[in-house]
């Protein structure tokens, strides 16, 4: 979906599908007929974005044949949908048994990182809708926090300034721009978007910058404005948006509330848990250690956890979530005289390790459940004076 900002910019909604579990052509293929096409159809719009997720399998194929980019493209026309947006975080593997820390490998002291997100590139750009010149890819913060010696911080950083001639070659061979946002995460060499601006701030901002997950923000206790201000007085740019709902418990000292954060706990992901004390997060790597009474937790703060969680939907009390920190990082994103990111990319990846009872039980009610959190969105970004753009 597409809305007009106040300013005249095109700001991009879409949902991303990481969620769906394919990580071949045929598979990324089938869940186009299987889910996208039906949730636009259930939203009643002409045009839905994707923030399409290549593994790295289905990436190099589509990097090396241009008749299967075409493919994918005519694909994605022939059902009403479009892609200005890669999710470059996972690798490959994303909804094995167990994920947890191997989501961060390759990081961006390997040289395989670079490639894969070059490939992203090159892809992207042969996807781009026709009146469409500018494309993002998310990725990941640099690396999960430990071990980062010097040797492998200097990698990583000749690693940014090739990644950054290669978008620019691919820009000058195209004609078309893609940029790189690297996605603050909880216990990663960039967990907040201070840790950004350390890290990040002398990167080539023509085609690096941050990826902003609301989500993440949320769970490092992040004020929204503030984020966005540092970030800027960095020049910064949030190449990228995710907008994403963490789970929070107000009282983790009560026993219902553990009882219900037990329900959470589940093998597949990390769910970094945080709690702010005196403006100094505490936390877990995840969500059963801090249960375990790891980390220096108390119930004395409420906590949230990295877990991405519907929406649209309200939790189970005694459990709550994040929503008011999304609207207000909406608000200061797109809600003022000029537009902070174009790309919003809907991001609940985790509707198959909910709780049982709250996930949905088939196609359909995931099918239902995405079109809820776009829906959801698209009535916030009208609530702050942004046109609906249809063909």
């Amino acid at each position: 979906m597409r809305f007009r900002h106040t300013d005249g910019s095109t700001i991009h909604l879409a949902y991303c599908t990481n969620v769906h579990a394919a990580e071949d052509l045929t598979g990324v293929l089938s869940q186009l007929e299987t889910f996208a096409e039906p949730v636009r159809e259930l939203l009643g719009v002409d045009r839905l974005g994707l923030g399409l997720w290549l593994a790295r399998d289905v990436a190099s194929e589509l990097a090396s044949d241009d008749a299967s980019v075409a493919r994918l493209r005519a694909e994605l026309a022939l059902r009403g949908l479009e892609v200005v947006t890669l999710n470059g975080f996972p690798y490959r593997g994303f909804h094995a048994p167990v994920v947890k820390h191997a989501v961060y490998h390759p990081d961006w002291a390997e040289q395989e990182r670079l490639r894969y997100t070059a490939d992203l590139a090159r892809i992207l750009v042969r996807l781009l809708p026709d009146d469409v010149d500018r494309g993002s890819i998310s990725t990941l913060p640099l690396a999960w926090r430990e071990p980062w010696p010097a040797d492998r911080r200097d990698a990583a950083r000749r690693h940014l300034d090739d990644l950054a001639a290669e978008l620019a070659k691919t820009a000058a061979v195209e004609g078309r721009i893609v940029r790189v946002g690297f996605e603050p995460e909880p216990g990663c060499v960039v967990e907040t978007t201070g840790e950004a601006v350390a890290h990040l701030s002398d990167v080539d901002t023509d085609w690096l910058g941050v990826c902003l997950d609301i989500c993440h923000l949320a769970v490092a206790f992040e004020d929204p404005e503030e984020a966005l201000n540092r970030l800027a007085a960095a020049r910064l740019p949030v190449v990228k948006t995710q907008v994403s709902c963490a789970l929070q418990a107000d009282d983790a000292a009560d026993p219902s509330t553990r009882e219900a954060l037990g329900s959470f706990v589940e093998p597949r992901f990390l769910h970094q848990t945080r709690q702010a004390r005196s403006r100094r997060l505490h936390g877990t790597d995840d969500l059963g250690e801090a249960l375990s009474g790891a980390g220096g937790l108390t119930g004395e703060e409420p906590w949230r956890v990295h877990f991405h969680v519907p929406l649209h939907d309200d939790a189970v009390p005694p459990l709550s979530t994040t929503r008011p920190v999304v609207v207000d990082a909406l608000r200061a994103l797109v809600g003022g005289p000029e537009s902070l990111t174009d790309h919003l990319e809907v991001e609940t990846y985790t509707w198959q390790v909910l709780p049982e009872a709250q996930r949905p039980r088939d196609v359909r009610g995931l099918v239902e459940g995405l079109a809820a959190e776009l829906e959801w969105t698209r009535r916030e970004l009208l609530a702050l004076g942004l046109e609906e753009i249809t063909r």
